[in-house]
């Protein structure tokens, strides 16, 4: 009969076979990535790779992903270098991973089209965050190494076109490995110090692999966040980096981008000249137009036409004149006929006009007028005509019947 042993003593049977064979501990294996999962906590990357026929599970340790220059993804064809073991506790056959590489692609292109696109995503590379460019800048930031041909190629190219600008050089590294540093340092000072109106970040001509810092996040994301119009000029025509897309402008060398960054004088001073033309044929046209209408004024001004004016107004003004005496006429009969009116009214309203007819006014003896009804007999009265006073003594007071009255 068979020896009995363990689950456990089986489980690590198998691995010290596994561990022991030159083969399975250095093996390159390529598989298609399947149920990709990343520890937050530990850093740990947990997948299986698989082809047509059988999946393994794989284990690769933080300290190894994290030498990754791509982030491995869901279906994602790679090869990888790993250890074949078993995982002692569950008994899974499983591969430790030590490295992994693209399948038929290079990690770093893999990497510069996954941080393209992530980028691109977040609207780094949106065209409404692009920022004009000045027309007439007056000092320009210059982010490019100080020994480079660059900046005296920007400098030649700058004196020629436009020298009336200053240049402001903050000196950086523009490849290694602190490079990626120190250019997005270089971006945001000189942006944040408010003395410049445009920046170049600027390098010439090299492999893809020394132009490969312009492709790092850190840089994308300064120039993503600098308010001033910045200009990419990296390499050549047919080199393209990261920097390039969230630029405000890419230019193809550092020639380019100081063309780009300042006018042309020449160009300028031709616009100048042909505006001065324009303006002084205007002037000509306004005065040819004002010389019309001096001369048409000089003929409504002249002595035969300021005479026919007069008469005009002098004989409209004998109209008003005429005009005016007949309504003044009119107002002076109306006034006095009303005056008439007015005087035959109070005439007939005067007493004294009475008493000139016969009548007499009575008077008691305080010289207050009353009527004879309020006299009793034996008091004094007057009566008043228009040139007598009379004083008399009432005997007797009578009621009149006028019914019986006798002439």
């Amino acid at each position: 009969m068979a020896e009995v042993i363990s689950v456990s003593a089986l489980n690590r049977y198998v691995k010290n076979l596994l561990d022991v064979n030159d083969v399975l501990f250095d093996l390159a294996l390529r598989g298609e990535i399947a149920n990709f999962v990343q520890n937050a906590r530990s850093g740990h990357c947990y997948f299986s790779l698989r082809d047509e026929a059988a999946s393994v599970r794989a284990v690769m340790f933080r300290s190894d992903a994290r030498r990754l220059g791509f982030q491995p993804e869901e279906g994602m064809k790679v090869v990888v270098r790993c250890r074949v073991t078993l995982y002692e506790r569950d008994g899974a056959f499983q591969v430790y991973v030590n490295d992994m590489f693209p399948d038929g692609i290079g990690s770093t292109q893999l990497a510069f089209e996954q941080l393209k696109a992530k980028l691109d995503k977040e609207g780094l590379f949106a065209p409404e965050h692009k920022k004009p460019l000045p027309r007439f800048p007056q000092c320009i930031g210059l982010v490019t190494s100080k020994t480079g041909a660059a900046l005296q190629d920007i400098r030649n190219v700058i004196g020629r076109r436009w020298p009336a600008v200053r240049l402001l050089l903050a000196p950086v590294n523009v490849q290694g490995f602190e490079a990626a540093e120190e250019i997005a340092d270089a971006i945001t000072r000189l942006d944040k110090s408010g003395r410049v109106d445009e920046i170049i970040v600027a390098r010439g001509g090299g492999s893809r692999e020394d132009l490969w810092v312009f492709n790092a996040e850190v840089i994308a994301r300064a120039a993503y966040r600098c308010k001033t119009p910045l200009i990419s000029a990296i390499g050549h025509e047919i080199d393209f980096t990261i920097l390039d897309f969230v630029a405000d402008q890419r230019a193809p060398t550092p020639s380019a981008a100081a063309e780009l960054a300042v006018p042309d004088r020449a160009e300028q001073g031709r616009k100048l000249c042909t505006l001065e033309e324009n303006i002084h044929n205007c002037i000509q046209f306004k005065l040819s137009l004002c010389y019309n209408k001096l001369e048409q004024t000089e003929q409504l001004l002249s002595r035969a036409g300021v005479q026919a004016a007069l008469e005009e107004r002098a004989a409209r003004l004998d109209t008003l004149a005429g005009r005016l005496q007949t309504a003044a006429r009119g107002k002076l009969q109306a006034g006095e006929l009303r005056l008439k009116h007015t005087a035959a009214l109070a005439a007939s309203l005067n007493p004294y006009g009475v008493l000139a007819r016969g009548y007499a006014m009575v008077q008691d003896n305080r010289g207050r007028i009353c009527t004879p009804d309020a006299l009793r007999p034996g008091q004094t009265c007057k009566l008043r005509g228009t040139e007598h006073r009379v004083t008399c003594t009432v005997n007797t007071v009578e009621e009149l019947d006028e019914s019986t009255q006798k002439l």
